[in-house]
């Protein structure tokens, strides 16, 4: 499909810079599979569950991935900013960097410092450029593994805030919790899953309480989540690859869900991806670990998810073909022009939107 389709009109004042607080306090669009439409609020998010739905979290921890640093060359000495957005084994990551023209593969970087003339040994992190992709995507080789190197980029990353934010303010200590869901718990995503952010322990014990059960299924966001789609036609678009799991007693309880006549609700898009991508044609959720790369636009078949709660995403986005594949194009169209006309805030600090297959 051209890409353009996709492609709507946003004041930038409607884009969030912070989250509403208390985080239920957010606004929600109810998208039905017909007739007009609603605005609600995220407290009322129980009344719209079924008794036996399961509710599909993602218990991914945003790490703080942005690393800066300097990369010596002779006598001169240039600063590089990084974005980890993959993990690849215990001592690599792949990641964006900036600038990444003149940056050659076999070129150490030193993170946590801003010149040469400050490098602390026992402050830094070094790492070796093993790859050079496209769009500023290297392969770093980093001189700690494991923990070590967990602990290195936990002491000297920071959180990287979504690009349509970080342009416009200064990540703060504020950040560190409001770009968290209350369901992380694997570290390894370098995005938040930012559906997960508007829910509060009372909300939960009242999603419960309508009946739903609550399942945990884990997606490691990526950064390439935010990379514009560049290519004019979405056949020509290509994923970045994101590691997910879905356990075998979580793809035991959506089959029973789904033979008791259950809904499977899905919280975010990435909930939804790393189900679809663990499905079969039949419809069957089985046990998954690996990387996924599944790209859906209009004319996809979904297979596990019958309802997605989501935050509003970018003109052009992948994530805006989705939920135009999950609820129909012009319907998205229209609702998306309803969400800016009544003051809706957009993207991951904003509010939300429930759609019905």
């Amino acid at each position: 499909m051209r890409v353009d389709l996709f492609d709507f009109d946003l004041p930038e004042d409607r884009i969030a810079l912070r989250p509403a607080e208390p985080r239920e306090a957010a606004r929600l669009l109810v998208v039905g599979d017909d007739g007009p439409f609603h605005d609600r609020a995220m407290r009322d998010f129980p009344d719209l569950l079924r008794p036996g739905d399961a509710l599909v979290v993602n218990d991914t921890r945003v790490i703080p991935a942005r690393l800066d640093g300097v990369r010596v060359r002779g006598e001169a000495v240039a600063r590089i900013e990084a974005t980890l957005h993959k993990r690849e084994s215990d001592d690599s990551w792949r990641a964006f960097v900036r600038p990444a023209k003149k940056l050659n593969v076999g070129e150490r970087i030193r993170f946590g410092e801003t010149s040469e003339s400050t490098a602390c040994l026992l402050a830094a992190l070094d790492a070796e450029v093993i790859e050079k992709g496209e769009g500023g995507e290297v392969l770093l080789r980093f001189a700690f593994a494991g923990p070590a190197l967990d602990e290195a980029i936990a002491r000297l990353g920071r959180m990287p805030l979504p690009p349509y934010i970080a342009h416009r303010r200064a990540g703060d200590a504020a950040d560190a919790r409001d770009y968290q869901t209350i369901f992380a718990d694997e570290s390894g995503a370098v995005a938040a899953p930012t559906a997960g952010l508007h829910f509060t322990p009372d909300l939960i014990a009242r999603a419960k309480a309508a009946g739903a059960r609550l399942h945990r299924v884990t997606l490691h966001v990526g950064a390439g989540t935010f990379l514009p789609v560049k290519a004019d036609d979405t056949a020509d678009h290509r994923m970045h690859a994101e590691w997910g799991r879905v356990d075998a007693a979580v793809a035991d309880a959506l089959n029973e869900t789904r033979a008791r006549g259950g809904r499977i609700v899905a919280v975010g898009t990435t909930s939804l991806r790393i189900l679809e991508s663990a499905t079969d044609e039949a419809g069957r959720v089985a046990p998954f670990a690996g990387d996924t790369s599944i790209f859906i636009t209009p004319g996809y078949r979904f297979r596990a998810v019958d309802a997605l709660l989501t935050n509003f995403h970018l003109p052009r986005s992948t994530l805006f073909m989705l939920v135009s594949a999950f609820a129909g194009l012009e319907r998205m169209r229209a609702a998306y022009a309803h969400a800016v006309a009544q003051g809706y805030r957009f993207y991951s600090y904003g509010d939300a939107c429930w759609l019905e297959r």
